[in-house]
């Protein structure tokens, strides 16, 4: 048996087939450890990291940071023995490379042979993942060619040419330039070796191309304005997260009916019961929002209103008597909605510690996939954002998701009198297959109800 083994990217569950790499935690030559974190990996789901399967050296990478890898597909070669002499391990389709650089795109040149008399020849290097330029004319020089030796001058012998003088011959100088900039002077005609760079170490910019550009037969003007419009734009790879997100919320628009209504609220009392709340000796080192509130009100309308709770299954419906809350999190990969399992069963400060360790694993990007699968009603608090409310769109299999309006002071009716309160607007999109009108409207009025007042809620409802 081999002691150098190859890792494959393992099946990380929830039907997923294929992941990127985002980090690379190893180098080659590292020594690692049993079940030691080795690589970050980004799924459609959440961004994991994988443990090693073996315990010992690096011996080879073969997939970069940013490679879309399926599962299956090895990623990395560790030696089991380290210290001895070991066989290769067998390279996978695509050539190795160690991370941050790809294969090997030409091969390499010697430089040519100065000679006395006469410039250095430049010789043009490939390196990724732009040319390397090794002499580059400072901007008060223009460039100019260098051209091969031409025919002998009379009474000047000519000797024979070195054999590297032959394979190599004299390269007339590049002016130094990005790709990207290379790629406008080609679109809009600009000759870059007649130009005089103002960029560092005098390299020829955007700028410059585009100052030097003139009205020329065979480019329209049309093409000059797409060619600017495209150096000044950013494309985005739609991928992992944010691409299943968008399935997903096109598949659920499309197929589920929506409905959504809206209630506007005093939350007065509410934020006086998180302060007392805050207060107590057992809570005041424990974040407390008025989401868990909101959280707090939708179980106990949910027990009162279970239809509310449940799945269109096509020939029935799936009424679910456990309660999977989701909430929205917007992280730096996209939209993802994890979901506190069981949570009708966790009392007020179980729930808060639940909330609490759920938003800080979604900002970290360290949500598992289980942590995101079998939802059943979710929550999306748009108020954080200074948002009012919205029309928000069910997560797939779900038949209600209510979204939380940020909390003003505004003028309202109380006791007869108009007194600034605490005032909210809650929003709640169901699947009219399954909700109707009455009950819809029920639901969104003991949340209501319970947000108006928290207390006498629990004590009337239990």
């Amino acid at each position: 048996m081999t002691r150098v083994k190859e890792f494959n990217l393992p099946d990380l569950g929830e039907g997923l087939t294929e992941g990127e790499i985002l980090k690379w935690l190893v180098s080659v030559g590292d020594t690692v450890a049993l079940n030691q974190p080795i690589v970050e990996v980004e799924t459609a789901k959440a961004a994991v990291e994988i443990p090693a399967k073996w315990a010992g050296q690096v011996t080879a990478i073969f997939r970069s940071e940013g490679d879309i890898v399926e599962v299956g597909t090895p990623i990395i070669a560790i030696d089991t023995e380290p210290g001895g002499e070991a066989p290769p391990a067998e390279e996978p389709a695509r050539t190795p490379v160690l991370v941050g650089y790809g294969p090997r795109t030409a091969a390499a040149k010697r430089r040519p042979r100065k000679t006395p008399g006469s410039p250095a020849a430049v010789a043009e290097v490939v390196l990724p993942p732009e040319p390397a330029i090794p002499q580059v004319a400072s901007p008060a020089e223009p460039v100019s060619p260098v051209s091969p030796a031409g025919p002998a001058s009379p009474g000047e012998v000519a000797g024979p040419a070195s054999p590297d003088e032959v394979a190599e011959p004299a390269r007339t100088l590049v002016a130094l330039a990005k790709p990207p900039v290379r790629k406008l002077a080609r679109d809009l005609g600009v000759e870059l070796g007649s130009l005089t760079g103002t960029g560092p170490q005098g390299s020829i910019t955007r700028d410059d191309v585009l100052a030097a550009q003139a009205p020329e037969p065979g480019v329209r003007a049309g093409t000059r304005e797409a060619v600017r419009a495209g150096a000044r734009e950013q494309r985005i790879p739609v991928k992992g997260v944010r691409k299943l997100t968008a399935e997903n919320m096109v598949a659920s628009a499309f197929s589920a009916p929506h409905v959504t209504e809206f209630l506007t609220i005093d939350m007065t009392r509410s934020m006086r019961a998180l302060e007392r709340l805050r207060a107590l000796p057992g809570w005041r080192d424990v974040r407390v929002s008025p989401l868990l509130l909101v959280a707090k009100a939708a179980m106990v309308a949910l027990r009162r209103h279970p239809m509310v709770n449940s799945t269109w299954a096509g020939d029935e419906i799936i009424v679910k008597d456990y309660v999977n809350l989701g909430i929205a999190a917007a992280t730096e990969r996209g939209l993802i909605v994890p979901n506190i399992k069981d949570a009708e069963q966790l009392s007020t400060r179980e729930l808060a510690d639940a909330l609490n360790a759920l938003v800080g694993t979604a900002k970290e990007g360290r949500t598992a996939p289980a942590d995101m699968s079998g939802g059943t009603f979710t929550i999306t608090n748009v108020g954080v954002f200074g948002v009012d409310t919205g029309t928000p769109i069910l997560p797939p299999g779900e038949a209600a998701i209510l979204a939380f309006g940020a909390i003003r002071e505004q003028p309202w009716g109380h006791k007869g009198k108009v007194k600034l309160r605490q005032v909210t607007t809650l929003g709640l999109s169901f699947d009219h297959r399954i909700i109707d009108g009455e009950l819809g409207s029920k639901f969104l009025r003991d949340v209501g109800a319970f947000l108006t007042d928290p207390e006498e809620a629990l004590l009337a409802w239990g």
